[in-house]
């Protein structure tokens, strides 16, 4: 099933008092089904970049800032490399890709990124823990958990009133 575009949508309900008398962007339902896939889809390239970045970091021997800063870039990197991807495949140009995925997913990533490394930063340790570490993999895996649970309750918010995920939602087919 295909969706329709910004501008079809508008054309169809302008016999309806015009577009600017519509308000059904405003508030929508958004099912706890629509925020898991987004805050998944988040989580992906979250996670990518996440364990990259701690791997990258405690590998080379970094202490813990830098470390940490470039974990949140490359999650950040590979959350918004994951959206423009699509978006690109949907055929919309890399400018515009680029805002859609600002939009889409910025708040989401933050917010999965501080609990994320919020979890690591107090865990006992778990900064301190080298590759070979079960506390190393085991804190990473249970703050991506954490993260997860936090961030969905955010992204259905956000969809239910037509931001984050729900601006993507049109590039899918």
């Amino acid at each position: 099933m295909q969706h329709e575009t910004h501008t079809q949508h508008v054309q169809r309900h302008e016999g309806y008092a015009g577009h600017e008398g519509h308000t059904g962007h405003a508030e929508r339902p958004a099912s706890w089904a629509m925020a898991v896939q987004a805050t998944l889809h988040c989580l992906t390239g979250c996670a990518i970049g996440e364990v990259l970045g701690m791997v990258i970091g405690t590998a080379l021997g970094w202490g813990n800032t830098p470390t940490l800063v470039l974990a949140i870039t490359l999650a950040f990197f590979f959350g918004y490399a994951l959206t423009l991807r699509g978006v690109l495949k949907a055929g919309v140009g890399l400018r515009g890709a680029i805002r859609v995925a600002l939009a889409a997913d910025t708040l989401s990533i933050a917010v999965m990124e501080l609990i994320d490394n919020g979890v690591i930063a107090l865990w006992p340790g778990a900064m301190d823990a080298e590759l070979g570490d079960v506390l190393f993999w085991g804190a990473l895996a249970i703050s991506l958990v954490a993260a997860f649970l936090v961030t969905t309750p955010v992204n259905k918010w956000m969809i239910g009133r037509g931001k984050g995920h729900a601006v993507v939602h049109q590039y899918h087919h």
